[in-house]
């Protein structure tokens, strides 16, 4: 049995049912996030879900981080293909009773990867110059540059650290309605609504301190930052199991 499925009773609804897809592990992570006009983000996503709110809030979340240890269930590790930066730009949808997640887009620098998620799993994946690395102060260096035909550009550059002690969120507070979410959703070419299970332990949230130096991460949604201060969390990894997209 994989890590990750030996803990599954803080899920909001049972496993699904087969085998999972794809393992994978996050590291490094940051979730940036501002809440935005529900009516702004509505217009942004397909008719078919629903827009999830919190206080009557849609929030919109960058989220920098370090992909690792990928590989498909019946395959070994392909070389090339097991660790590279993402950086993805996300809101908060539901249907049939299933809260998820919508990915405006995902930014990676493995072209393999990039093909294969937008083939099998229908996310707006692009390609970007990607750097991340620590500093001797253990701030989290992390620069992306979108440089990707299918997109207009985006660019993000900055730091980041943790600022607290580890701790599990409060089941309706607003950290466990943005991170706890174990399906994302996404849409092919022709429209169909497709959702994906994941599954994970309870995220190990830290409160974070951030410096953006450069951030046109939501120019290309045509959309400005808020005027709000970002709410920070940083997690230092989680491992994780993705099964096959279903139709909806």
């Amino acid at each position: 049995m994989h890590s990750a499925l030996q803990k599954t009773e803080h899920r909001p609804w049972p496993l699904p049912k087969g085998n999972w897809l794809m393992q994978q592990t996050w590291s490094e992570l940051l979730f940036a996030h501002w809440p935005f006009p529900p009516e702004t983000i509505r217009q942004l996503i397909p008719q078919e879900l629903e827009l999830d709110t919190f206080d009557q809030q849609a929030w919109i979340g960058v989220v920098p981080f370090q992909m690792s240890h990928i590989r498909h269930r019946l395959l070994p590790p392909i070389p090339g293909t097991t660790t590279f930066p993402e950086l993805n730009v996300r809101t908060y949808v539901k249907t049939q009773g299933k809260p998820g997640v919508w990915f405006f887009s995902l930014d990676a620098t493995n072209s393999l990867a990039i093909w294969a998620a937008r083939r099998f799993f229908y996310l707006p994946y692009f390609k970007a110059f990607m750097r991340i690395q620590k500093d001797s102060q253990n701030w989290i260096q992390y620069l992306s540059r979108r440089e990707d035909k299918r997109s207009k550009t985006a660019a993000f550059k900055g730091r980041y650290q943790p600022a607290s002690k580890i701790f599990f969120a409060e089941k309706d507070s607003i950290e466990h309605w943005l991170t706890e979410r174990y399906c994302l959703y996404s849409q092919d070419n022709q429209g169909k609504i497709y959702r994906g299970e994941i599954q994970h332990w309870p995220w190990p949230l830290q409160r974070a301190q951030a410096v953006f130096e450069n951030f046109d991460m939501l120019s290309f949604l045509g959309l400005k930052l808020p005027p709000q201060k970002p709410l920070l969390h940083y997690a230092d990894y989680i491992d994780v199991v993705v099964w096959k997209p279903e139709a909806v």
